[in-house]
């Protein structure tokens, strides 16, 4: 192909990838949620679906599909079997999602190949919740040997494999006790049984219990960051508690299928993103305990790539099981 030839190819496939871009969406955009109604996820969901259909035109469609880890097995199946055309999504917890992807295990698909990130949407320390009718403790300090007495105490989170379950499992490594890991199908459940005595200590996201901070069964003892949060600032951190180095933020974003086109992606993330920036909306994200973290897609890329080591770590060195 001579030089003018290949010239004009560049030029027609530039036209035509940003007349895609430009056309897209011009018919409902579905977006699968990897935890039930209520949680977190789903919360900022429909907060944002409202608002891109104002900016694009066109419905986008919020559909709950729970179960396995943090969405893996049900939703991320589906959305990893969709066309890769930017008309089905996925909103998945962030770096815990792709985590634990080892050579031997059983899961329906590969995250890091078949789904691309578009963007973070929010972060949320992970608290650590009691019911201080099961375990009265005022503080971590009383929390840690309450546990230790009780061999095999039953902990819950927001779903095997989950950003709260590597948080407990952290937890659980860093006091060298023994603790048996409940699953719950998101972290709403998991609160609503520990609040009903059924399980009496939790590992949850800030934003699933901002709500809750005034009940009498639910005692938040601390968040697992290295600094208060602004939405909770009376409760103190890991580190403050006496047990530095349990740190985990909780965090999910938004992907495509595998395959779907950049200027799709591109287009994506520049509503989406201006959206986590709309003073309004984030005012909306801010007092459900959640903070906007809108990134470009190589930030967010990067951001999952740092994470995955720290949690494949604590995979080996605890023996943990994540599935």
């Amino acid at each position: 192909m001579s030089v003018t030839r290949a010239f004009l190819a560049l030029c027609a496939a530039l036209v035509a990838s940003t007349c895609f871009s430009q056309d897209y969406p011009s018919k409902p955009v579905r977006i699968v949620v990897s935890f039930p109604p209520g949680g977190s996820t789903d919360i900022i969901a429909r907060i944002l679906s409202p608002a891109l259909q104002e900016r694009t035109g066109q419905p986008f469609l919020v559909e709950n599909r729970p179960g396995g880890s943090g969405g893996r097995s049900v939703a991320g199946s589906i959305v990893t079997k969709a066309a890769p055309d930017g008309y089905t999504l996925l909103i998945a917890g962030g770096s815990s999602f792709y985590s634990l992807n080892r050579p031997g295990d059983q899961q329906p698909y590969d995250p890091l190949k078949d789904l691309t990130p578009i963007t973070l949407l929010v972060t949320s320390p992970f608290v650590i919740v009691t019911n201080p009718a099961m375990l009265p403790a005022n503080s971590m300090k009383e929390l840690i040997p309450l546990i230790k007495a009780k061999p095999g105490i039953p902990f819950g989170s927001g779903g095997a494999g989950s950003g709260m379950h590597l948080a407990g499992e952290l937890f659980k490594y860093l006091i060298k006790a023994d603790m048996t890991h409940v699953p719950y199908k998101g972290n709403v459940p998991a609160v609503n049984d520990l609040m009903g005595g059924q399980i009496p200590i939790a590992f949850v996201d800030l934003g699933s219990v901002t709500r809750f901070l005034k009940e009498p069964r639910v005692r938040v003892l601390a968040v697992a960051s290295t600094k208060r949060s602004a939405n909770a600032p009376d409760i103190p951190t890991t580190a403050e508690s006496g047990l530095p180095g349990w740190e985990a933020l909780g965090s999910f974003g938004l992907f495509a299928p595998g395959g779907t086109p950049m200027p799709v992606l591109r287009r994506l993330n520049a509503e989406v993103t201006a959206l986590l920036r709309r003073p309004d909306l984030a005012e909306r994200i801010l007092a459900t305990g959640n903070e906007p973290a809108p990134m470009a897609i190589e930030e967010y890329s990067k951001f999952i790539a740092d994470e995955i080591p720290r949690w494949n770590k604590l995979a080996r060195e605890s023996g943990a099981k994540f599935d």
